[in-house]
């Protein structure tokens, strides 16, 4: 048994370098931690790597336990149980290096949509593989060291026994195994209390986002493909009392009642507006000039429409997660990512769902989805059906497909005539139309033709040629709209379904890294200046819209967002997930509760997080109180499927 320990604290010196990678590739994510801390996080760390081996390497283990010592040294099973070990340990090694670069992305480690997502995944590989050789280079090199050093330790094993000469293994080999299965069982749960170890205890550390160190990418993978019902809470006695308090100022019951439009374009149109809602892929707001004093922008064209007659930029506006996948919900169903999982791909996937599409087509309008992707990209095609959309256009219904010359090659067709092929389309379509158009091209690999490749800077990071060619893109396509006769009908949003890779310091923090723009134009229209600063969301459109074009809501909102546009309902607010917490931001403060329920406050400054600050004592319990309310009426309504009860 002692050769078995010695190869099993081989694999967790491993992951504790691996630990010390992450930490270096990652270095500005916890920069903001003091040393203490860190060495904490680290220290944390060796349980959950405990616990994530022991997992893994259980059939290992298994055999090590009730094969007969005499068996284990002849050579055909130590070539066996060698194989064995590298094959279940591949995979999740080479899953902790690939996080290193991915964390950048999503800002938390992976989870089981390596599954969900398989035709994704599959498509995307070429990519990864492509961009990032060299960590796969790391993980073949890694796991012929391993091999290496694991044949060296049985023998060097070997030879201390046979200069010590062949002892039986008596009663003495008898407790060491029955000790080891004690520790394989504890190992497994990872915990002696009530509850086994799960990710969010990873996080009751301060700063949160050490969570993110301290936890492995196996162990993420591992607990999120046993997919874990969310933990019930009973701050509030309901549900009810618990939506009641998300919405404290009465927005969902005039919502309910139709009321004279708040924006009319001049000469005043009393028909029902068209609504576009564009989603820009990756269109983050430190890419634009116009919210940067001018400075550092690869989008042009979104800059001179947000300055232009008929525009409303929204300057404090956030993405409610870090992946396409959530963005959806987001903005059609008003659902903030405030789960570890996307909704889509969830347990709770099968829940009740409705949102901005079925109130409009209940209302008369004609909804439609566009996404030059394949269709099955990310499930949007099922769950757009589910709450409302009676149109999809995926890559299937482009003309040629795969086969057409737009496309990219990776994920579908590029944007530039993409979007003029949505143009035409919704030339077609009756009026009043409600339509999504999510973009693709500013998505990793960021393909941009080489034809068109010197038109647009390179800039400081791979994706913002990519950003100037869909900001072009978006250019054609108003250009083109604007010859239609829906176009001055329309009211058009423009958003982003998450931000990228960050490149400016002021944007490296919670809040910077889901800073995107929000955009609201329609030809002619004269819109009210909003109480300033306001914070918006993705999760305020469809309130924004059903409020605008004065459409009874129908019981379909959830408490989380409000119009934009709605001057009693305050200043506004935006909800978050991020490292292992939730947050709630608002102009004044930001508040955030952590996995182990402390709340703390910041200073709210655009797209920073300012320092701690203390509220005074009834705005503190205030925000407690919501951020609280938006947790269990998260949890608990997903779990008894009772949004809309």
């Amino acid at each position: 048994m002692l050769l078995t320990l010695r190869r099993f604290g081989l694999l967790l010196l491993t992951y504790s370098l691996l630990r010390l990678g992450f930490h270096l590739w990652n270095w500005s994510a916890f920069a903001g931690a003091s040393a203490g801390a860190v060495l904490g996080a680290y220290a944390r760390g060796l349980v959950f790597d405990v616990s994530a081996l022991t997992l893994v390497n259980a059939p290992w283990l298994a055999l090590n336990l009730l094969l007969p010592p005499v068996w284990l040294v002849r050579r055909p099973v130590r070539r066996a149980m060698l194989v064995l070990w590298l094959v279940l340990n591949s995979p999740f090694i080479g899953l902790n290096l690939m996080d290193y670069a991915y964390y950048g992305f999503i800002n938390r480690r992976s989870t089981d949509e390596l599954l969900t997502l398989t035709s994704d995944v599959a498509r995307q590989a070429p990519i990864m593989i492509w961009r990032y050789w060299y960590i796969l280079f790391a993980i073949a090199l890694l796991m012929w060291g391993l091999g290496e050093l694991y044949g060296w330790l049985g023998r060097h094993y070997r030879a201390q026994i046979e200069a010590r000469g062949h002892r039986p293994v008596g009663w003495r080999g008898v407790a060491a195994r029955v000790l080891a299965a004690a520790v394989l069982a504890l190992g497994v749960r990872g915990s002696v209390g009530l509850k086994p170890l799960r990710v969010g205890d990873a996080f009751t550390q301060t700063p949160a986002v050490l969570g993110n160190l301290t936890l492995n990418s196996t162990f993420t993978f591992i607990k999120s493909v046993a997919d874990e019902p969310l933990e019930r809470r009973s701050v509030f006695p309901s549900l009810a009392a618990a939506r009641a308090a998300l919405d404290p100022s009465g927005a969902l019951a005039r919502y309910e009642h139709p009321a004279p439009r708040p924006v009319l374009p001049p000469p005043a149109d009393t028909a029902r507006p068209n609504v576009v809602v564009v989603l820009l892929e990756s269109f983050a707001s430190e890419y634009n000039s116009v919210e940067n004093d001018g400075k550092n922008g690869y989008t042009p064209f979104f800059d001179s429409l947000a300055t232009a007659p008929g525009a409303l930029l929204l300057p404090d506006h956030y993405a409610n997660g870090h992946k396409s996948i959530e963005s959806v919900p987001s903005t059609l169903m008003g659902f903030p990512a405030l789960t570890d999982e996307p909704l889509i791909t969830s347990m709770y996937q099968a829940n009740t769902a409705t949102g901005l599409p079925d109130a409009l087509r209940a209302a008369g309008y004609r909804t439609a989805f566009f996404h030059g992707a394949a269709n099955g990209t990310m499930g949007f095609k099922p769950f757009t059906r589910r709450i409302g959309i009676t149109q999809y256009f995926g890559l299937n219904e482009y003309p040629g497909g795969e086969s057409s010359p737009d496309f990219d090659g990776t994920w579908g067709i590029l944007d530039a005539p993409y979007l003029q092929y949505v143009s035409r389309q919704l030339s077609e379509f009756e009026q009043p139309f409600f339509a999504t158009i999510f973009t693709l091209t500013s998505h990793e690999p960021y393909p941009v033709p080489k034809k068109l490749q010197a038109r647009f800077p390179v800039g400081m990071l791979p994706i913002h040629q990519s950003i100037g060619y869909t900001d072009d893109a978006l250019r054609r396509f108003f250009a083109t709209a604007r010859r239609q006769p829906w176009f001055g009908r329309t009211l058009f949003i423009l958003l982003a379904d998450h931000a990228q890779n960050v490149y400016r310091p002021d944007y490296d923090n919670v809040l910077g890294k889901a800073k995107t723009p929000l955009l609201l134009y329609r030809a002619g229209a004269r819109w009210a200046a909003p109480r300033a600063p306001r914070v918006t969301q993705q999760a305020d459109i469809p309130a924004t819209v059903l409020h605008y074009a004065g459409i009874r809501a129908g019981g379909r909102l959830l408490p989380y967002g409000q119009s934009v546009l709605d001057t009693i309902a305050g200043s506004g607010r935006a909800w978050l997930r991020d490292g292992g917490s939730i947050w709630l931001i608002r102009p004044d403060y930001v508040t955030e509760l952590t996995a182990d329920q402390r709340v703390n406050f910041y200073d709210y400054h655009r797209h920073q997080l300012g320092p701690r600050a203390t509220p005074p004592p009834a705005t503190a319990r205030a925000l407690a109180q919501e951020i609280r309310a938006a947790e269990q009426f998260t949890n608990n309504g997903l779990v008894d499927n009772a949004f809309y009860q």
